[in-house]
Order: structure tokens, then sequence, then C-alpha cells
């Protein structure tokens, strides 16, 4: 539900924001000169605002396409991500957002002719070059596709370009667009996953495994192509049942020959993150337990990571080639 609507002046007659507002009526704007004099307002409480969000349509003036970290991949050479919206609809007690921001209001840029170009630029400046764009870092890629209409703008982008890879990063069930059209080669859709019995306590306001699982079917039975992203690995009481299940439950409803690639990654929140959103969320078990301060990161023990990634490693190779698996470990 969003609580109230703000517009930067600059975009009020673009296109895309005519089209979005059709979508709230009843809901009249409010006008603004730039997004930051609400987004960045002191003294905000993100757990008060994440129940009452609001909407913020903006313009992006930099930063349209920026350069992963060299350790964040899933196998091509050189990779970029690009983020055409802020917060997310769901409520991750590990989200990093939570952190990093001092509002929980979404912001929506609607410039995606300047996110475009950028892309387009990168592509030109390394061409045959194998190269991969992931969207879904800042937000979900999918959850707000019937307000934004993201995916549905940016893919016959990426379709014109077969040696050029987008990933969609998302917990959402939200599939329409894709549904709707044939599979594009270039295109990982790629779903968070943890246990079932995790997610129900820590993956709040998200769909379901069950539902993300049912999901991935359907697609994968399109011929879509598929990112199975197990991270953060979890660690909690009987944690090696639960990920044997989970696995067992992922790979019996897929056909493996879809399946893009596999990564898994530790948990891990620099340590003024993590004081922050410690400070949020006190009751929470994932942020009291287990975890340590090693140099400047709060995370597991390298004993407990290390134990984590090596038997998930090990069981995912009864189910798929190691060759598709990825250590995602970057940190933007």
């Amino acid at each position: 539900m969003i609580n109230q609507i703000y517009i930067e002046n600059e975009i009020k007659n673009h296109p895309r924001v005519h089209d979005i507002l059709k979508k709230f009526k009843g809901k009249p704007p409010i006008y603004i000169d730039k997004y930051a004099s609400i987004f960045n307002r002191k003294n905000q409480n993100f757990r008060i605002q994440k129940k009452y969000p609001s909407l913020i349509l903006a313009q992006k003036k930099a930063g349209y396409v920026l350069k992963a970290p060299e350790d964040f991949g899933i196998g091509n050479s050189y990779n970029f991500y690009f983020s055409h919206m802020y917060n997310c609809l769901y409520d991750c007690e590990y989200c990093f957002l939570q952190g990093m921001y001092s509002s929980a209001d979404y912001i929506l840029f609607v410039n995606f002719e300047d996110f475009e170009e950028g892309i387009k630029d990168k592509i030109s400046f390394l061409k045959n070059e194998k190269v991969t764009f992931f969207s879904g870092y800042d937000c979900d890629s999918l959850a707000f596709e019937k307000i934004s209409g993201f995916v549905r703008y940016f893919l016959p982008i990426f379709k014109k370009f077969p040696n050029v890879d987008i990933e969609l990063r998302t917990k959402s069930i939200q599939m329409d667009p894709l549904i709707s059209m044939a599979p594009i080669s270039n295109c990982i859709v790629a779903f968070s996953l943890m246990p079932t019995e995790m997610a129900k306590k820590i993956d709040h306001k998200a769909p379901s495994i069950e539902k993300r699982i049912n999901m991935i079917s359907k697609l994968a039975s399109m011929g879509w192509k598929i990112g199975l992203r197990f991270d953060p690995l979890i660690y909690g009481e009987n944690w090696k049942n639960l990920y044997i299940n989970l696995f067992d439950n992922v790979f019996k409803n897929i056909d493996k020959k879809v399946i893009h690639s596999i990564t898994l990654g530790p948990l891990r929140f620099p340590k003024a993150m993590f004081k922050k959103i410690k400070s949020m969320n006190p009751r929470s078990k994932l942020l009291s337990d287990s975890l340590t301060l090693r140099g400047n990161k709060i995370s597991y023990s390298n004993d407990i990571e290390l134990e984590m990634q090596s038997f998930c490693i090990e069981l995912l190779k009864q189910y798929s080639p190691e060759t598709l698996f990825f250590s995602c470990k970057g940190n933007f």
C-alpha cells in the first residue's frame, strides 16, 4: 500500500509518470524539486516507513551503469549493475538496504531512456566481449513490475545484443511479462532461495519458497534460463538437513537443462551497516546468533562459513556440474 506519491517537478510531464499515476487514481501527488528532500531527510524511522511507504518518482542524473566488484559475477569477463529503483517491497531481516538508506520509501527513476543509453555505451565500448548486466541489487527486479514496466521496457533492448547477458534477480512470483513473451536466450531469471523453515522466519512479506519454486518450474518449462541464488547461506539449528531438503525440492521440480548458474554466498555486513540494522531489529534472532566481527565485517566465523560452503557445494554436485557454481562475495 503506497502512502503518498511524490513527483519531481522536472519529470512531471514524462509519459511514464502519467502512466504510473493512472494506476493510483484518487491519490493526488505532491510535487517536489528533488527526491533527496524527501528520501534523505534526517531523523526518519525506517521501520515505521516500511509499514507505510511512499513512492517517489524521480529522474536519475548520473551513475546509470556501474561496475560490479571483481569477485561478483557468473562467468563473463565484464560485469555491471544498474538500479532503476531504490528499496524493496519485501522486508527480509538480512537485507542491507535497511542499513544503506535512512528511508524505506520507494524511489522509481522514470528516465529509462538514460539507463538504456548507458547500457548501450558499455556494450559498444566492449564490443565482442562477454558482458553481464545485473538488475535487482537496490530493489527486486520484478516485484514492482506492474507499476514500473521495467522488464517490459528493457528485455527487448537486451534481445538485440545476444552476446550480452541480463540477470533479473528476484523473489517475486509476478512474472506476467515473462510468461506473455517467448524466452530470451540471454536473460537469466535468478531466484533467491533458502530453506522454507528459515524463509518463514526472516523473508518477511516475500512469496513463500514453495511459490517461488513453482514459478521457477513454470518458467523453466517455457525455456527461460534460470539462476539459482543460494545467498546468503543461513546458519541455524538443523541447517544441514534443511538445505538437503531445499536442494532436493528445487531440483526435482526443474529441468536441469535450463539452469544457467548457481551461486552461493556468505552472510556478511560492513560493521557500521550491521550496527544500524541491528538497532532497528533488536529482537532478530538471525542478527543475534552466531555472528562475529571479522576485520571490518560482521559474519559467521570462518569455520562456519567454510563448513556451510563446502557442505552445500558437495550436495549441489549431486544435481549439477560444478562448472555452473559461482561464489558470490562481492560488496557493492
